[in-house]
């Protein structure tokens, strides 16, 4: 099956790619080639690299980014918002419920041991009712397409999604690199970004904090793979970047170390994991995080952001189960559908899997950035017989799920435009309402033919148009 080109429709570009279309044959292919070196010498000069955890040859790498932007009209944006929205919201209320009166599981609509059972679950988040009523501040819904208008949720990012600086980079580098294809291309503006999440998080401060709140961002450091976003966000919003050791309980508050002395810090965006946050609650060797912060947490005296114990939702056993999550908590069937999923932990969905691994990709429920997965087609009969028995070993440890016809955008190569296969990572901030920046994060897997888009596995970025129609 061809994957669905989203540039082009039966061999002319399609509607949202007409104005770039005629611009790109007016080009000369000499002048783009030099164009994207250009965005390569400005991403190594800004220094906009990720770390690689474990490859001892490269630790720090390039984000490979691709000049050739991925359009979306404003009629298919205008769809997602709403399916997007809705799934934020359902997100929420789940998160409020499970750690309050637990309706869902005395329905029967999701079993009890797949949250009791769960190492994402924080007891010591039972009854805590976070400033605002927010769980899911900033939330990385993964989005992929099959066709014309088939769109799914991939899985979701609730814990603490990255990639927002390269969207924002990716960007300022395009409007450096080609000033006049913004001016004839109305694409929507996503450089606000910053403000709206400085504004966002402002307005779900500590009931007792009065006036303007001080917040600040908390990373692990320097060595943490994504430590240049956060040093980025911290600098574009105006706020301090702090570590743990920066910060300490004084008089019942979580303050930061300044010249002046210590200062009360009333909103904290931590980009640092739930065991790392207080080694008086969690993991007592942790020297990443804040002793006592939950107690201030548990006293409303500070805005955690996002909240401990969100991270259930980014479970990929929990994903199977958000069709029925999304409709017990909104009233509605999910208007983006997940992609179908077979759960491991069920013996029928297991025979199956372990029948049809050739045919699927498999992911462990707590994995991410494309590690410990299988890409059935892919892979030897040698890898899938080695996959098999970590399956039977430890079922309840992954789920499976066909192998999509992802949808393509072309990149430039040195023969000119190729189609390569996309996802999408819009980033949504919650506070009084829900705010939606216009594009997001667009993924590319590099590789001619290969469905990986994470940086880690060889993947690329691409600036992502919302039309302004």
């Amino acid at each position: 099956m061809t994957p669905f080109d989203e540039m082009r429709l039966g061999g002319q570009a399609r509607d949202p790619y007409e104005d770039y279309q005629s611009w790109f044959d007016r080009q000369d292919a000499k002048r783009l080639k030099q164009k994207a070196g250009d965005a390569e010498r400005v991403f190594r000069r800004t220094g906009i690299t990720f770390a690689v955890y474990g490859d001892q040859e490269a630790a720090e790498r390039l984000i490979p980014f691709d000049i050739v932007p991925r359009i979306i009209s404003g009629k298919e944006w205008r769809r997602l918002v709403q399916g997007i929205e809705q799934r934020v919201q359902a997100l929420n209320a789940f998160l409020e419920d499970i750690y309050h009166r637990q309706e869902i599981l005395r329905a029967g609509r999701i079993p009890r041991e797949i949250i009791s059972g769960n190492e994402a679950f924080l007891p010591e988040m039972i009854g805590v009712k976070p400033p605002g009523g927010v769980y899911t501040h900033i939330t990385g819904v993964d989005i992929v397409r099959t066709g014309e208008d088939d769109f799914f949720v991939l899985e979701d990012n609730a814990r603490t999604p990255s990639g927002v600086s390269y969207m924002l980079e990716n960007r300022e580098t395009m409007m450096q690199l080609f000033p006049e294809l913004f001016q004839q291309v109305k694409v929507r503006p996503v450089e606000n970004y910053p403000q709206l999440l400085r504004d966002s998080l402002a307005r779900v401060k500590p009931e007792l904090c009065e006036g303007k709140p001080t917040i600040a961002v908390l990373t692990p450091g320097s060595f943490n793979s994504a430590y240049f976003e956060h040093a980025f966000l911290a600098d574009q919003m105006g706020v301090e970047l702090v570590e743990g050791s920066d910060l300490r309980v004084v008089d019942g508050h979580v303050a930061m170390r300044t010249t002046q002395g210590y200062r009360r810090i009333d909103v904290l965006y931590r980009r640092i994991d739930d065991d790392y946050l207080d080694p008086l609650t969690f993991r007592p060797d942790s020297v990443l995080g804040v002793p006592g912060i939950m107690d201030v947490y548990r006293a409303g005296k500070i805005t955690i952001a996002n909240a401990p114990g969100t991270g259930i939702c980014d479970d990929k056993a929990i994903y199977s189960y958000m069709p029925e999550i999304v409709e017990f908590y909104t009233g509605r069937k999910a208007i983006l559908p997940n992609v179908p999923t077979w759960r491991c932990s069920e013996p029928d969905s297991l025979a199956y899997v372990l029948e049809h691994l050739d045919e699927l990709v498999v992911k462990e429920v707590h994995g991410s950035g494309g590690y410990g997965m299988l890409v059935g087609p892919a892979a030897s009969k040698k890898e899938r017989a080695a996959f098999a028995k970590k399956l039977k070993a430890r079922p309840k440890n992954y789920i499976a799920q066909p192998t999509l016809s992802l949808s393509t955008c072309p990149i430039l190569t040195s023969k000119g435009l190729a189609p390569r296969h996309v996802d999408l990572r819009p980033f949504v901030l919650v506070s009084d309402r829900i705010r939606i920046v216009p594009g997001g994060l667009t993924r590319v897997a590099l590789k001619k033919g290969s469905l990986v888009v994470n940086s880690s596995q060889g993947g690329g970025t691409k600036d992502t148009w919302v039309l302004d129609d």
